[in-house]
């Protein structure tokens, strides 16, 4: 098993995570690819995925440690965050905060990204041992939140998801956050079955968080 720190470490030095969903394994699994290809190994398998364990499971088969970080999304309950470990996720990430699953995601030294939208819920997740808090959704409050966040809870490891374009991820980046998670907008070329432009999304993403990380 990879050690906890060396996947944190990885998804933040990219600093974009691929939210897959799709309406069948096949499918996520090309769109797994075309992210990949593009530069971005950290992808995000959602529990909204038919099969989405056995997803998991063929990735980690196709793919070298180096080529992919593979994680669990949508994960409402410890029951399918254990599902998901056993098929080889290596993070899990969620809507909501669940106690059983920080418990169930710290016994197994997995990381933990539950969603949160208030200092309330980010402070009780973070006092649970979330590695990081998915500041969700992120288009209700936009990237100003993550200053606001930051004044009372600086400590906070921060990275959101809903609401992130290319058009203001230099800006998520730039108020604090560690990495983004990125759905539809990277993502929307597996509708017309446009898998290359999948691959010149996730590339374009990917410079933009280094230049604003440079700048």
């Amino acid at each position: 098993m990879i050690p906890k720190i060396e996947t944190l470490n990885k998804i933040t030095n990219i600093g974009v995570v691929a939210v897959v969903r799709a309406e069948n394994g096949e499918i996520a699994e090309k769109i797994s690819s075309a992210c990949i290809k593009g530069g971005i190994p950290a992808v995000e398998v959602t529990f909204t995925v038919p099969g989405a364990d056995k997803v998991i499971t063929s990735l980690k088969e196709k793919f070298t440690k180096e080529e992919l970080i593979v994680g669990a999304g949508t994960v409402l309950d410890s029951e399918t965050a254990r599902i998901a470990i056993l098929a080889g996720a290596e993070y899990i990430v969620s809507p909501s905060f669940d106690l059983e699953t920080a418990k169930l995601c710290n016994r197994y030294q997995i990381p933990y990204m539950p969603g949160c939208m208030t200092i309330t819920e980010i402070v009780k997740a973070m006092e649970a041992g979330a590695d990081v808090i998915k500041v969700f959704p992120g288009s209700v409050y936009g990237p100003s939140v993550i200053k606001a966040i930051k004044g009372p809870l600086p400590q906070a490891v921060l990275m959101p998801t809903g609401g992130v374009s290319l058009d203001n991820v230099d800006q998520w980046i730039k108020n604090g956050c560690v990495a983004v998670g990125v759905g539809g907008e990277l993502t929307g070329g597996a509708k017309t079955g446009d898998f290359e432009l999948i691959t010149e999304t996730a590339k374009k993403f990917v410079e933009k968080v280094k230049e604003a990380r440079n700048k």
